[in-house]
């Protein structure tokens, strides 16, 4: 008798208490900051052509009229991503990729090809569901990287070599995960060296780099990608500083 009531006191309490799982682009931390007023693109800068705010969320997109003229961001003005917790939704089309970049440097030189170019870690964003061209990975934008650390994988690097640990969500779980063609949600924390990347309330990806690559900080941003047309959302942005 005593264990079964223990069980439900614990069962009762749980519930009482938020997680991630419940709305990770909304929580409900006092610390979290919104840094997108619903309105317009106050603290923000990037093309004018290509930015806007359209029934209360961030709305980028590229046409055969307004292209991008190499990949191009909304930059965050306001502040930086050293230690960091960033949520937000997002959602896109499928005939591109778009991206959050963070611990980035901001490209103002001559040859640039525009003037919101960024260099640095980015959480790719893409309206698909087979493995591994995915919504989660980090790709080093301008890093000479590549794709730096896979959905799925709880990795360190070590010189030049990615050693994996452990794998945290497998192709058909991540098919069960993911909204195809509506809005999802993304949690980043990075401490450290270390980042890890959340979908859906989910750890997907957990990545230590190594101390001669490794990002420290930098800014914020969100891509619209060079190429094919294309459009990419943003909605309920919250940042801290841990």
């Amino acid at each position: 008798m005593i264990r079964e009531a223990s069980l439900a006191t614990l069962l009762i309490l749980c519930a009482g208490v938020p997680s991630w799982a419940d709305s990770p682009a909304a929580s409900t931390d006092s610390q979290m900051k919104t840094i997108f007023n619903g309105e317009n693109l106050e603290g923000w800068s990037g093309d004018p052509r290509l930015w806007s705010v359209r029934d209360g969320v961030i709305h980028g997109e590229t046409t055969p009229e307004n292209a991008a003229k190499g990949n191009t961001f909304l930059i965050w003005q306001d502040g930086n991503t050293a230690d960091f917790e960033l949520t937000l939704s997002f959602r896109c089309n499928a005939t591109n990729n778009s991206g959050i970049q963070y611990r980035s440097e901001h490209n103002t030189a001559a040859n640039a090809p525009n003037k919101w170019s960024l260099k640095g870690y980015q959480h790719e964003v893409r309206n698909e569901e087979d493995f591994p061209n995915i919504s989660g990975f980090i790709y080093g934008e301008r890093l000479n990287r590549g794709r730096i650390c896979l959905v799925g994988e709880k990795a360190v690097q070590e010189g030049d070599k990615k050693k994996v640990l452990e794998t945290l969500i497998t192709p058909e779980e991540f098919k069960e995960l993911f909204r195809l063609d509506d809005w999802n949600d993304v949690r980043i924390v990075a401490k450290g060296r270390n980042v890890q990347h959340y979908l859906n309330g989910r750890l997907i990806l957990d990545f230590t780099d190594s101390p001669e690559q490794a990002r420290l900080d930098g800014v914020l941003g969100l891509q619209l990608h060079a190429g094919k047309p294309m459009w990419a959302e943003f909605k309920d942005i919250r940042f801290r500083s841990l």
